[in-house]
C-alpha cells in the first residue's frame, strides 16, 4: 500500500469534470485507490464519480491518496500528476 497527499489548487475544485478525468484514470489501475479528505476524514473509491463527487473538495483541500495493488506507484504518480496539472483546466 502507498500513500501521496495532494491539494486541489485549480479553481473550481473537484468538480464533474475534474472527477471524471479522475476516475477514467484510476480505473486504467488495477490496484484499489482510494482519496480522503484530511480535514474531516470523509474518503472516496476513486473509481466510483458519485462516490468522488462525494467528499465535496473545494479548492485549497488537502486529499490524501491511498493505493494497493500491483500497480499501486504509477497509480499515486499518475493520480498525483493529474492533480499537478489542474486536471488540463488552467
Amino acid at each position: 500500500m502507498l500513500e501521496a497527499t495532494v491539494r486541489v489548487t485549480n479553481t473550481l475544485g473537484l468538480h464533474a469534470r475534474a472527477a471524471a478525468r479522475l476516475v477514467r484514470l484510476a480505473a486504467t489501475f488495477s490496484s484499489s485507490l482510494k482519496i480522503r479528505r484530511t480535514d474531516n476524514d470523509s474518503e472516496a473509491n476513486a473509481k466510483d464519480i458519485l462516490s468522488v463527487l462525494s467528499i465535496a473538495a473545494s479548492r485549497g483541500v488537502v486529499l490524501q491518496l491511498i493505493a494497493d495493488g500491483a500497480d499501486e506507484s504509477d497509480a499515486i504518480e499518475q493520480v498525483k500528476q493529474l492533480f499537478a496539472d489542474n486536471f488540463g483546466e488552467q
